[in-house]
């Protein structure tokens, strides 16, 4: 992932209302939630809800499909994935982090 990239995800992650979307989003699954529904979820009027998702579709983290007259919102997991690799690929110092522990910084790792 390309920096421009991570900074334009982020960015679009980094406000309430998209954060919440994008959440509900990633609970959905590949089903996705059509927009209205969404925006009464998160507690929004559906234009404003039309706003935050358009900057998460810029940013790559969402895909749209038309069902009949609604449009529905699924979370892209290969953009999502990509983001979360990006952010924890030197994590560990370059070791490979074992599953049952978060990762931390080596200086922290207990030995083994």
């Amino acid at each position: 992932m390309l920096p421009d990239q991570v900074i334009r995800s982020l960015s679009a992650l980094a406000q309430e209302h998209r954060l919440a979307a994008y959440r509900l989003l990633v609970q959905a699954g590949a089903e996705g939630i059509p927009a209205g529904i969404l925006a009464e979820r998160v507690g929004v009027p559906p234009s404003s809800m039309s706003f935050h998702l358009a900057q998460l579709a810029n940013a790559g983290l969402v895909t749209q499909r038309r069902e009949s007259r609604s449009i529905i919102y699924s979370a892209d997991y290969g953009a999502m994935n990509a983001l979360m690799g990006y952010l924890t690929e030197n994590c560990c110092g370059g070791a490979t982090c074992d599953d049952a522990a978060p990762c931390e910084p080596s200086s922290n790792r207990k030995s083994a």
